[in-house]
């Protein structure tokens, strides 16, 4: 019988493990130290609420599913009825293949043939990685179709430290800018986070602050990276999800609204643009004929044992 994720792929490296699926080529485990970071799904389950998901080639939603791209009007399929968008790509149900595959190490790949709403080709490949350094997750799309693309990518992991709710834990965004949005989750402006709710600069509890927000002007490293710290301060394990400077913003959900989340976990949502970036153009990148983009974000645990 077919799983409903269709194929188990499993990579490991010392105590670490991931299981990445052949449905959507997302992440459906990562474990480390003998803990599940991801508050994924069983082998014989569908992902939920966008668990483990590849966001291609567009994250979040697209208003009224439509789009002008040189001229011309397309319009996608509408899969959020209640809020009529078209929501997270196109490939998060689609059969992805295993190319290159090691034991520490797998390259998931797909092509999007061109299809109404989206008359483009894209070759994708994401590499899933384990290391000493953690696991890291590198996408590359190539425009293989005769004409530019409009792209945009992003990645749905929900975080888990093991608490019963993600309350008690402690969490730094980097980010001091945060967009509003209306009811149907779009874009309608942007301010600081400074005086606000939503102001996690520095490291501080969540308490009960409802997130469902999207953050930008981002502070990075010197190394580059942007990195979102979450901390158990009873058990003093720490979470670290990091992403490359070609992702801008972070999509930060605790997911209170849905009966499968509701708080157990925390989805932080690496992405090059951010909602409707297909309406907006808002860091879109246009994809000529014959290039690519990579795009690379990670997670490291630090176990207090």
């Amino acid at each position: 019988m077919t799983r409903p994720s269709g194929e188990q792929v499993e990579i490991a490296h010392d105590d670490q493990h991931v299981v990445v699926v052949e449905v959507g080529g997302g992440l459906r485990t990562y474990s480390a130290d003998g803990r599940a970071v991801l508050d994924g799904y069983g082998p014989d389950e569908m992902s939920r609420s966008g668990r483990g998901q590849v966001l291609i080639p567009w994250p979040n939603r697209l208003e009224d599913g439509s789009y002008e791209f040189d001229g011309r009007r397309h319009r996608a399929p509408i899969d959020d009825p209640d809020e009529n968008d078209a929501i997270h790509g196109l490939v998060r149900w689609a059969a992805w293949s295993v190319g290159r595959r090691g034991p520490e190490s797998v390259v998931m790949e797909h092509l999007v043939h061109p299809r109404p709403g989206y008359p483009f080709a894209l070759a994708l490949s994401i590499e899933y990685a384990l290391s000493d350094a953690g696991l890291s997750v590198t996408t590359t799309a190539t425009n293989v179709g005769p004409d530019p693309c409009p792209y945009g990518c992003g990645a749905h992991p929900y975080l888990t430290l093991g608490t019963e709710r993600v309350d008690s834990l402690v969490l730094r965004v980097p980010g001091s800018t945060v967009l509003s949005s209306d009811e149907r989750g779009l874009p309608t402006g942007r301010s600081s986070v400074e005086r606000t709710e939503y102001d996690f600069r520095l490291p501080r509890p969540i308490g009960a602050t409802r997130l469902d927000s999207c953050f930008t002007d981002l502070e990075r490293g010197e190394d580059g990276l942007v990195r979102v710290e979450l901390e158990d301060p009873d058990s003093g394990n720490a979470l670290t999800l990091w992403a490359d400077n070609r992702y801008g913003y972070l999509m930060l959900f605790t997911g209170d609204p849905l009966p499968d989340v509701n708080r157990r976990s925390l989805a932080v949502e690496p992405m090059t643009c951010p909602p409707n970036a297909f309406r907006s153009g808002e860091a879109l990148v246009r994809l000529e004929t014959g290039a690519s983009f990579t795009s690379s974000w990670g997670l490291a645990l630090r176990s207090a044992r």
